[in-house]
């Protein structure tokens, strides 16, 4: 985790007194439950809540002193709790197995990870919404393989975009749901020497479900789906990042990110506006991508257990979450203030001498008669002499002139191909299925 790229309430989640928390009241329900279940006495789980009801500081120093003795993280944990518990604290553990605490643990903060990702999502949510509402009918010229193709709107460039951050938060959601499971199944998940209502109790206790069937670890294709989506996420902040980036090159000038007062581009050159913010996005979402593929060689361990999983998971766990979370919320900002310049966009809609409505030309021929092949070399002739010009010449002007195209079409019809608005006319449908409205 780099502290430049990280947010206090995420972060929070992953310190090792908050980890140590959570292995506490695992460890605390399960003793509860056994004493009711008369495994261990009351007293042991009394001991344990009244200790805690003091608010107590965890002192990681001193469990990491600990372990370096022991050698294991679990049992320096309970050594120290024990030292301040006292005798009553021997009944913690009972019939468990580190992986029941350290799995179970993390279920609890990539859910809670979870739940701040998926506020970001809504935050973001919100802010595309409203900027494309805003510029719902802005006309601006839609590219394919960067080259000019047909007129679309910038606001239906963010309905895009929310979609698509719609589905990803739908994703989250079924990711969370997989992989907030407890696992208090002992060793080897057979529950030998631990009932499996303990396993329900601290479950319910966490707001988990049920894992159900263990080896000796919660089974990671579990996680691999949870950081494969984070994944996607990262993607998709990255494909609206580019889209950003290209838009706000000096030969387009259609938007640009808020260059705020006494920032500056360049050491050298003082004039220069720079798409910083959404160049970051991109490498960012590199890096939460580059948990993924951990993820999913994490799912096949040894046998009921190995811990090649473990080390992976104590980079990708934090790393993954904490990068997302800033991303999310640096894309948010992006949007709500993206600088939108919609006189360079009909600009550089008009740039090209109307080559933009050459396929209504084309489809109107075909309806006048003529064969498909044929309509279209009628239209790529004038088109290229167009796109030789650079647009100095003027599609429609060549097509009223052009003998064979007038003997199909009258000139009233070819002047009608060339309105801007006909391109616009399911704008409002598109939104309705995006927004509900």
């Amino acid at each position: 985790m780099v502290p430049r790229y990280a947010r206090p309430a995420m972060t929070a989640i992953w310190e090792p007194e908050a980890r140590y928390r959570i292995w506490f009241e695992i460890e605390a329900h399960a003793t509860e439950k056994l004493g009711e279940l008369g495994v261990v006495p009351p007293s042991g789980a009394k001991a344990l809540w009244d200790w805690w009801a003091t608010n107590p500081a965890i002192d990681v120093a001193a469990i990491d002193a600990i372990e370096a003795v022991t050698k294991h993280d679990v049992i320096a944990f309970l050594d120290w709790v024990a030292q301040q518990v006292g005798p009553e604290a021997r009944f913690m553990h009972q019939g468990m197995t580190s992986s029941d605490v350290l799995d179970t643990t993390l279920a609890v903060q990539l859910m809670r990870a979870a739940d701040i990702l998926l506020d970001d999502l809504d935050a973001l949510l919100a802010a595309i919404k409203r900027r494309a509402l805003e510029h719902k009918y802005t006309p601006t010229i839609g590219r394919s393989h960067g080259i000019h193709a047909e007129p679309t709107t910038f606001g239906k460039k963010l309905a895009e975009a929310y979609a698509e951050f719609s589905r990803c938060k739908t994703r989250l959601i079924a990711a969370r749901a997989e992989v907030a499971t407890c696992a208090i199944s002992g060793a080897v998940g057979t529950f030998a020497n631990i009932d499996p209502s303990v396993e329900e109790y601290v479950a319910e206790k966490l707001g988990l479900a049920v894992e159900p069937v263990s080896t000796q670890v919660i089974p990671r294709d579990r996680h691999a789906m949870f950081f494969a989506t984070l994944g996607v996420i990262a993607s998709s902040i990255e494909r609206l990042a580019v889209e950003i980036r290209h838009l706000q090159r000096t030969e387009v000038l259609e938007a640009e990110e808020y260059f705020s007062p006494g920032q500056k581009g360049s050491s050298a050159m003082p004039h220069k506006r720079n798409p910083v913010l959404t160049e970051n996005l991109t490498g960012l979402a590199r890096m939460v991508r580059s948990a993924v593929v951990p993820a999913l060689e994490n799912v096949a361990l040894w046998h009921e257990r190995d811990i090649s999983h473990s080390s992976v998971e104590r980079f990708i766990g934090p790393d993954a979450t904490i990068t997302l979370d800033f991303a999310l919320a640096r894309l948010t900002s992006v949007v709500d203030k993206l600088l939108v310049y919609p006189e360079r966009m009909q600009k550089n809609l008009d740039k090209m001498g109307g080559l933009v409505h050459s396929q209504r030309v084309l489809l109107a021929l075909t309806q006048a008669g003529l064969e498909r092949d044929a309509a279209y070399r009628l239209v790529q002739r004038n088109a290229m002499k167009v796109w030789e010009s650079d647009g100095q010449l003027n599609l429609m002007e060549l097509l009223k002139n052009d003998p064979e195209v007038t003997a199909a079409l009258t000139i009233e019809q070819i002047e009608d191909k060339f309105n801007l608005d006909y391109h616009f006319k399911a704008i409002d449908t598109i939104f309705a299925r995006v927004f509900g409205e």
